[in-house]
Parts: structure tokens; C-alpha cells; sequence
């Protein structure tokens, strides 16, 4: 399977940070960028403030939707205006969803060769960032956060660069990734199916592999709610 999913993007990066209640956050600090350096640790010039849980190979790249800021604001989630890039990614787009991408898919995109490795995991800065409390359960709920790539030949992306799907290695869509793993119910056939998708964030096969040893999943409140939770 192949095609073109988008002829036009916009793109941020930054590498500044700002203090979100009691922790310290980049989200709120990425600028327009006519170009993105893209290397297999991330962009140029792009930072992280925490490292463990942000960044690195497997989420190199953060694309969002920018129509879910739509979603977001009929539900009355923001206090005023509130757009790209405010939840800190690097790609926005018009026309391309978690329903659209699969885990393991391959894209071109400008010079570089992206694969698509996970849904984000919303986090309680969430709440921070939007002085909104529950804002990234709903995320999670409504299965709207965007996703990461890995970054499989470094290169250049230009806004008017295409995005193109290369190869296609699973059948579970992005969407379909986030409803399984995130779902309360523990469900040992669909982490399996999940596991064997070709190109899944190690963090989540970590995830996944202790849900099946111990039979249990695992408490979300320190990620969804913050530390001591």
C-alpha cells in the first residue's frame, strides 16, 4: 500500500521551557519553523525538559491533527483562542488522523523516512497547560492526541513537503492502537496483536509484556493526575 496523505504542513520547533505548576515544560514554547533538521534523536534546534517519559528514538517527531483543537474547543476545554502549536507538537496537518496512519507504518516526508511508533500518552500537564482538570483523561478517552515517529533516515521537511506512505506493516491503526491500550478492561488478545505490530515504541511492548506476566494493568493516576497520585 502507498499514497499521499498531505501536500501541506506546518511546522514548529523550540527549545526553551517555562515552569507548569510544581514541574517544568517545553509545550508551550514551540515556534514556526520553515524547516525541521530532523535527526534519529529528535529536531534540531527542538527540546524536551523530561527526558524519560519525552523524546528520544522512539518519539522523535510529535504530528497532531489541527482539527482536533476544534474538538476540543466544542467541548469547551480551552479558556479563550487556543491553536497550533499548543500542544507542543512538531507537524500540524489538516486531513490526516489517528483513523488514517497505522502503528509500523513508513512515510516519506521531505528527505527524511519516518515511521509512525505510538499514539501519544496524554499526561496531567495537560490539566497544567489548559488550567482544565481531567484534560488528559478526556484526551485519552477521546482518542485524540496524536501520535510519534521514529525517525528511519534523518533528513529535511519543508511545509510544502509531501507526506507519502511507503509501506504499511500492521493492520491496527493508530486509533485502534489507543482504544485497545488505553481501554479499562484488561484484554489479552488485543495487547498480543498489539505486540506483534512491527515498529511499536519499546515503552509500550514494556507495558504491554507486564500487563500480560502479571495479569493486571498498570495505575494511570501518576501519568493522567501527577506525581503522588
Amino acid at each position: 500500500m502507498s499514497g499521499t496523505f498531505i501536500t501541506k504542513s506546518v511546522l514548529y520547533c523550540g527549545a526553551d521551557s517555562s515552569q507548569l505548576g510544581p514541574v517544568s515544560s517545553g509545550i508551550a514554547h514551540k515556534n514556526r519553523a520553515a524547516t525541521l533538521q530532523v535527526t534519529e534523536q529528535g529536531i534540531v534546534g527542538d527540546a524536551q525538559v523530561d527526558t524519560r517519559h519525552h523524546g528520544g528514538p522512539d518519539r522523535a517527531v510529535h504530528h497532531f491533527p489541527r482539527e482536533h483543537y476544534g474538538e476540543y474547543r466544542r467541548r469547551d476545554m480551552f479558556r479563550g483562542f487556543v491553536d497550533a502549536p499548543s500542544m507542543g507538537e512538531n507537524i500540524s496537518t489538516v486531513g490526516i488522523t489517528e483513523q488514517t496512519l497505522h502503528i509500523g507504518d513508513i512515510l516519506s516526508f521531505g528527505s527524511t523516512v519516518l515511521q509512525v511508533s505510538q499514539p501519544r500518552s496524554p499526561c496531567f500537564k495537560l490539566d497544567l497547560r489548559f488550567a482544565y482538570p481531567g484534560f488528559a483523561l478526556a484526551m485519552q478517552s477521546l482518542g485524540k492526541s496524536g501520535w510519534f515517529y521514529r525517525v528511519l533516515a534523518p533528513g529535511e521537511i519543508t511545509e510544502n513537503d509531501s507526506l507519502q506512505l511507503k509501506e504499511r506493516l500492521s493492520d491496527i491503526s493508530v486509533a485502534n492502537a489507543m482504544q485497545c491500550y488505553f481501554a479499562p478492561e484488561f484484554n489479552e488478545t488485543g495487547y498480543r496483536r498489539l505486540l506483534a505490530c512491527p515498529g511499536l515504541a519499546q515503552s509500550w511492548r514494556n507495558s504491554l509484556e507486564k500487563r500480560l506476566a502479571s495479569g493486571k494493568i498498570e495505575d494511570w493516576r501518576p501519568r493522567l493526575m501527577g506525581p503522588g497520585q
